[in-house]
């Protein structure tokens, strides 16, 4: 995080002079009739543009001025990058579970990154943002001016603050570091469960603090934002009831409304994995609330685990349930919509974030207390009401149906009853154990006949190359190279298999 952010200060910036032509070429008049003062030396820059101040009507303001030449590298690298994402897409083994879209990912990205090259586009995102920010005194956004904008020059208000992660100067500032993580976490919340709009790159140098209220974040930088569409946005507070309820089926639903579930292979198995995990969420909830009755230790904050005990928290929980997540691995119901891209990447600054302002802070603990306003301001809105009677009229639809078709059911179960004592239908069973160790055997079995393979051509190619027959005897030695490869693979897959049954087990 300190090397990222030592990049992110250390951008070179680029002629002056280059700079004021752009902007005078952009506005239409030289800086010195726009402006009361224009500052030649940019107090900051970054790779996409820097900035310099400047002082317009009496009010101070920072101007924006984009590097030349950014849509023609822009053009050139991300041609590039498409060609990438087309092989990955088509070599991406998706052995983990997750089925990514490459292109899908590709694209997004790229439209974010032409988005940011924008000035005009940037302007609207800090308004759109500001207006959804405006109930909330602890985000600031710059105000624009559009008079002073155009896509390669931006005009906004000057907000000085001091960046989030200079630690030392916040204290010197007397703000509360622990509640800015909370403040840093609910914002996100807001952006994406509220508005699905949000700041799609809150590294450090784009977040600042002043004292204003004790302490208020100020956002820099909209030209990178991410939309989440209205089913993912519902999806994800559906995911929120769900956990709410304590309902995997209702959790599992969300997922596949939101595009990140799949509906199929063995369900059963996901079922009961998101059951396990919904226990598992409750068990330490629980466990948190009884430790705070037990000491005086702050929202949002606990006592950390060693490296020992982390691992085995974890080993309990793989060999609990390791046989449904070995299902699920080998089903692949899972994908990752390429808006998640930015959504992971923005918690995960976060986190890293709130972990520099303070080493107790836990994101997950953060954002409970808001998702359960979220819960209950939802539960008392007209959507939810609407909601819950479409729900009831629909059961009671089915159950009055049902009542018709009952008798048809009972022929129907009669005939396949009847059809399974003829031997007519046969039944399915699905045993992991069983399948577990029948992928081990065959895997055995193949590496067994790729060894004998390669030492059968070894043994040839030996033959010939002493009876002075090279030609195929070169041949039956890369034969034997690519078996002895073959076997080396075999020996890694039935390793594999093994160490997945000793976790499953819980003797790892």
């Amino acid at each position: 995080m300190e090397l990222l952010s030592l990049m992110q200060d250390q951008v070179p910036p680029f002629p002056s002079e280059t700079a004021v032509k752009i902007v005078e070429e952009e506005l239409g008049a030289s800086v010195n009739e726009l402006f009361d003062r224009f500052d030649f030396e940019p107090i900051a820059a970054a790779s996409l543009g820097q900035v310099h101040r400047a002082r317009l009507n009496g009010q101070e303001v920072v101007i924006k001025v984009q590097r030349p030449g950014l849509k023609e590298l822009f053009d050139i690298d991300l041609k590039n990058l498409r060609v990438i994402a087309e092989y990955l897409q088509k070599v991406d083994p998706k052995s983990d579970g997750a089925k990514r879209d490459w292109v899908a990912i590709y694209d997004e990205c790229a439209s974010v990154l032409y988005q940011e090259i924008d000035y005009t586009k940037e302007a609207f995102n800090a308004e759109r943002f500001a207006e959804n920010f405006k109930k909330f005194d602890y985000v600031k956004v710059p105000e624009i001016y559009w008079k002073y904008t155009t896509p390669q020059v931006l005009t906004m208000e000057y907000v000085p603050g001091i960046k989030i992660n200079r630690i030392n100067q916040l204290d010197k500032l007397g703000v509360n570091r622990k509640r800015l993580g909370r403040y840093a976490v609910e914002s996100y919340l807001e952006q994406i469960l509220s508005h699905g709009f949000f700041h799609a790159d809150p590294h450090p140098g784009n977040i600042a603090v002043d004292d204003f209220n004790g302490g208020r974040l100020i956002f820099y930088d909209f030209g990178m934002m991410g939309s989440i569409s209205p089913n993912i946005r519902e999806g994800l507070l559906e995911v929120f009831y769900g956990v709410y309820e304590k309902d995997p089926d209702k959790v599992l639903q969300a997922m596949v409304q939101m595009g990140v579930l799949v509906p199929t292979g063995d369900m059963t198995a996901v079922r009961r994995t998101a059951q396990f995990f919904l226990n598992s969420f409750q068990e330490r909830l629980a466990a948190q609330r009884k430790e705070r009755e037990m000491t005086t230790a702050e929202l949002g904050f606990k006592k950390q685990l060693t490296k020992e005990e982390k691992f085995e928290k974890k080993k309990q929980r793989l060999a609990a349930i390791g046989e449904d997540l070995l299902a699920i691995a080998a089903d692949q119901p899972f994908r990752f919509p390429a808006t998640f891209t930015f959504v992971v990447r923005a918690f995960s600054v976060l986190d890293g974030i709130g972990k520099g302002l303070d080493p107790r802070f836990d994101i997950t603990e953060i954002a409970k207390p808001y998702a359960r306003e979220l819960l209950r301001f939802n539960e008392a809105g007209v959507e939810v009401v609407v909601k819950d009677a479409k729900k009831r009229w629909e059961r009671q639809s089915r159950a009055f149906y049902n009542l018709f078709r009952q008798p048809d059911r009972v022929e129907k179960l009669a005939q396949i009853i009847e059809r399974l004592e003829q031997g007519d239908l046969k039944l399915r069973v699905r045993t992991l154990e069983s399948e577990r160790a029948f992928q081990r055997v065959a895997a055995v079995q193949k590496t067994i006949g790729y060894g004998i393979a390669a030492g059968s051509l070894a043994n040839l190619a030996t033959m010939l190359y002493f009876n002075s027959i090279r030609g195929p005897a070169t041949i039956a030695y890369s034969l034997c190279v690519f078996f002895g490869l073959q076997v080396l693979v075999g020996l890694i897959k039935v390793k594999k298999l093994d160490r997945q049954e000793r976790l499953i087990t819980g003797t790892a």
